[in-house]
């Protein structure tokens, strides 16, 4: 598994953990701490968790608006917590995240392979709808990064 990859996984089971206990801030570190030793004895930079679990927390309030604003039919509270954390993982990525390390359309990408992974039957399409209309919304930056270019002798 990649280091990324697999820092967005102890991510995601660290805000679950955090979110299934009531969002209690004061107890994010040592659950950041104990699932860096058991799931990422492996990872050789832990500093990508890291910002992401400072990024995500310290803009939740932001980010749960956006999920409410695009998922209207699905309150925030109804959403089971694998999803809802993914979500939150997601668009912290995809709209605060620094997209010279991270392009959008990655962290589209990975956070629906952890809905499939880590959720249920219907969690990687959920997450894929909300994330892609917020990146329509946004105007789908870096939509033409990876098509070919019209040479001359295309026109």
């Amino acid at each position: 598994m990649a280091n990324r990859h697999l820092s967005r996984s102890i991510v995601m089971q660290t805000l679950y953990e955090w979110d299934f206990n009531n969002c209690n801030n004061s107890k994010i570190d040592r659950i950041l701490e104990r699932n860096l030793e058991e799931f990422g004895p492996g990872l050789e930079d832990s500093q990508f968790v890291h910002i992401l679990i400072k990024g995500v927390l310290e803009n939740k309030e932001k980010i749960d608006e956006i999920i409410v604003k695009t998922a209207p039919e699905w309150p925030l509270e109804q959403i089971n917590l694998i999803d809802r954390n993914v979500l939150r993982i997601g668009i912290y990525e995809l709209l605060l995240g620094n997209r010279e390390e991270v392009p959008p359309k990655v962290a589209i990408n990975e956070a629906i392979e952890l809905a499939k992974s880590f959720g249920g039957e219907t969690s990687g399409k959920f997450v894929n709808g909300v994330l892609g209309t917020i990146y329509r919304a946004i105007g789908e930056p870096g939509k033409e990064e990876g098509l070919p270019r019209k040479g001359k002798e295309n026109g």
